[in-house]
């Protein structure tokens, strides 16, 4: 049975919503343990792991050390996470020989950690015509190799699909319409005009933010890298909380945070 419980909607059998004092911070340490967050007091986590293959922000894990890594931050999210609070993991595939489809292993082990799945979007991030190549073996059946215009990004929820708690919904009609298709064609970001490696463009968190949190939300990114989905947080009324263990990086999301 459901109740109104001031301007919150509960139900008996679920858990509460809890509210975090900590907001708008930056920590710089893993995000394998946030206990500065109480559980379920996040309404968002939007994340793109560094994905272990060389860059200079990554640890060089073997594969089973780096999927094991993911499980501990992201069971530690699911803790965080409010009751409906989604969980949207921004991912592409690895290597060519052979290719590792990332998204796969971590749909796997957030199935296996119960979070429910909501869907996937296919972040299209070039048309290819631009006579870039990658050749394997040019115009010739011997050994083609793919070249990858898309990345995911994996949607999921905590134990519901709905949200417990209610406020203000900030996206227009128009980018509800555009932003529900599975099919985004944004624009990637500049590695060089951020100061990262592997940054993603502001308005993919931004996009997922304004979807996905009513104003006032407390947005999470555990892998936080120069900070851009703090940043989106921010423009958009929301709080946020951002994990990194690269001081570098910390001071760069901080300094983006105070421009704004």
């Amino acid at each position: 049975m459901r109740k109104m419980n001031g301007n919150r909607l509960t139900a008996e059998n679920d858990e509460q919503c809890s509210y975090s004092s900590v907001r708008n911070e930056i920590f710089c340490k893993s995000s394998e343990n946030m206990r500065e967050l109480p559980s379920n007091s996040v309404a968002l986590m939007v994340t793109s792991p560094p994905y272990n293959c060389g860059k200079e922000y990554d640890d060089d894990l073997t594969f089973d050390e780096y999927i094991d890594l993911l499980r501990k931050v992201f069971r530690e999210t699911y803790r965080v996470l409010e009751p409906g609070g989604r969980a949207c993991v921004n991912v592409a595939g690895l290597g060519r020989k052979p290719y590792k489809p990332l998204y796969s292993y971590i749909i796997d082990l957030m199935n296996d950690l119960k979070f429910l799945m909501r869907g996937e979007i296919i972040w299209l991030k070039a048309k290819g015509a631009n006579g870039s190549c990658a050749w394997g073996s040019f115009a010739s059946a011997k050994n083609p190799t793919l070249r990858d215009l898309h990345e995911h990004v994996l949607v999921f929820c905590k134990g519901r699909f709905d949200r417990l708690r209610i406020g203000k919904s900030t996206i227009s009609k128009q980018d509800f319409m555009r932003d529900t298709l599975s099919i985004w064609e944004v624009r990637p970001e500049s590695a060089r005009k951020v100061g990262h490696p592997a940054p993603f463009p502001i308005e993919l968190p931004a996009r997922l933010i304004n979807l996905y949190t009513f104003e006032g939300d407390l947005v999470l990114d555990p892998f936080m890298g120069s900070g851009t989905t703090c940043v989106a947080a921010k423009e958009a009324k929301r709080d946020y909380i951002g994990y990194d263990i690269n001081r570098e990086y910390c001071k760069l999301a901080k300094a983006r945070l105070k421009r704004i």
